[in-house]
């Protein structure tokens, strides 16, 4: 039972009476268990949008990325003769008031599983049935639930390679397609303007330059696991780690907001195994370390703002986001190429190659021994494929100081790195103008898009490094060794 579900009344309704669709991080039809079973009532739906403070407190990237996936998500119910509604308000209220416009008897939705949008929702289900609303949370956004996946002892896993060799066998439900019918109400309650709401508002002028770049919508996220499983996923253990190569399923953001379902990309990726294709069992095991990610977000929330080993509080971290170095950091001006090179690609693209992600995260906490807070919260801002679960976990595994972490003693050097995964310097090139005759079109987005009050011109210096790599990797490993933990 999800936490904080209560019993229902049985409500008076209908065939007539209206189901309403809450949608929120699953803003697709198809494989979508919630809305299935709405539309098995051949009741009429009511697809509904809630804008709360939990949407409203979203970073520039992810807000403007929801936006994007609204509008989508609008036009792809049109085509099947329904729309979706857009109200702004609190959650509970504004439920409470369609409910009253329509006479709806029942609300649906796919459950979330960060400690906020529990408690919302445990609440809004608890009142919603005391009202007599059938009120009912379905599975969707994960493929195992994380309260069934357990130790043997009745625990929770801490650690990945137990948590996978529980869930690999797992039986996934095959995704159901589309309904081939939305029944839609007599009449329509009202709906607010997406434009009036302004979500691209924040990210100002980098708006406009990362839009190109992002795949939106169930078509494209479908097209996206298509040609991932034809292409690329044959030789995928080697090429997700190459950034300068299309070499990734890219399907993060459409994953973020449930444009498309981990079960759908698993049992793509269970066929392409069973065809032996050499890389679908490594794009399995991504699949289940997201689904970890939630696990362990569900069972140790502290995991989102605090470090997950406690005693790393204790650690001797820079917090001071202030200091020179940590912007240098976000300018992508550390004199690091890799380094820089992946900051910028964050600021035209939204989003950075895994590889990429890992050596800033490592040059961060360990070279410039910042918090990995600074890093989280930097990230939250300027990802279009934010995610609650996937930010925080990659960030303390990338510090050391959470579950599964790499050890605080294994520090990337950018470098060598480069050398190894950029050899031909494709990723640098793309994204670093400064001393080049001829920067490419994306080195030179990257001013366009970046806050004008940073002063930054492609025609500046490249800088020196911001701190000696020899250095940095002595100084981590000195307070490491003298930590009183």
């Amino acid at each position: 039972m999800f936490r904080g579900q209560p019993r229902s009344k049985t409500p008076n309704v209908s065939e007539n009476t209206p189901i309403i669709m809450w949608f929120r991080r699953d803003l697709r039809l198809s494989n979508h268990s919630a809305l299935a079973a709405a539309c098995k009532t051949s009741r009429p739906v009511i697809p509904l949008f809630i804008h709360d403070d939990q949407s409203e407190a979203l970073g520039a990237a992810p807000k403007f990325r929801l936006g994007l996936a609204l509008g989508s998500l609008d036009e792809t119910l049109k085509e099947k003769g329904s729309r979706l509604i857009l109200r702004r308000g609190d959650a509970l209220e504004v439920l409470r008031d369609v409910i009253k416009d329509t006479g709806a008897g029942a609300v649906n939705w796919s459950r979330l599983y960060d400690p906020d949008a529990i408690d919302r929702d445990s609440r809004i289900k608890e009142t919603l049935k005391d009202d007599g609303i059938d009120a009912q949370s379905f599975a969707g956004h994960l493929m195992f639930e994380p309260w069934t996946v357990e130790t043997k002892t009745g625990g929770f896993y801490k650690v990945f390679t137990p948590y996978w060799k529980s869930v690999r066998g797992r039986d996934v439900a095959t995704p159901v397609s589309t309904p081939s019918d939305i029944a839609v109400p007599e009449n329509w309650p009202e709906s607010d303007a997406l434009d009036d709401w302004q979500m691209d508002a924040p990210m100002q002028r980098g708006r406009d330059i990362v839009r190109p770049f992002v795949r939106l919508g169930e078509a494209a996220a479908q097209a996206r696991l298509g040609a991932f499983i034809a292409h690329i996923v044959e030789g995928y253990d080697e090429s997700r780690d190459m950034p300068g190569e299309d070499g990734t399923s890219a399907l993060s953001e459409n994953l973020s907001l449930g444009e498309i379902s981990p079960a759908q990309c698993w049992h793509a990726g269970q066929r392409a195994m069973q065809e032996g294709k050499r890389g679908a069992e490594t794009f399995l095991k991504e699949l289940a370390w997201r689904e970890f990610a939630y696990h362990l977000m569900y069972h140790t929330p502290r995991i989102l703002d605090q470090n997950w080993r406690e005693e790393w509080q204790a650690f001797p971290w820079n917090e001071d986001e202030r200091r020179a170095e940590v912007l240098a950091w976000k300018q992508g001006r550390t004199g690091v190429p890799f380094v820089d090179a992946a900051m910028r690609e964050l600021q035209v693209t939204g989003r950075i190659h895994n590889r990429g992600r890992m050596i800033v995260a490592s040059y961060l906490t360990k070279h410039l021994m910042c918090h990995w807070r600074i890093g989280q919260k930097w990230f939250e801002e300027h990802l279009i494929d934010w995610d609650p679960a996937n930010n925080a976990m990659g960030w303390q595994w990338a510090a050391g100081s959470g579950p599964d972490a790499t050890p605080f003693f294994r520090i990337f050097n950018p470098e060598t790195q480069l050398d190894r995964f950029d050899k031909g310097r494709d990723y640098t090139r793309r994204w670093i103008a400064e001393g080049r005759a001829s920067p490419s079109k994306d080195a030179l987005a990257y001013f366009d898009a970046v806050p004008r009050r940073w002063g930054l011109s492609p025609d500046d210096d490249y800088p020196d490094p911001i701190v000696d790599l020899s250095e940095g990797r002595e100084r981590a490993l000195d307070a490491y060794r003298n930590r009183d933990f």
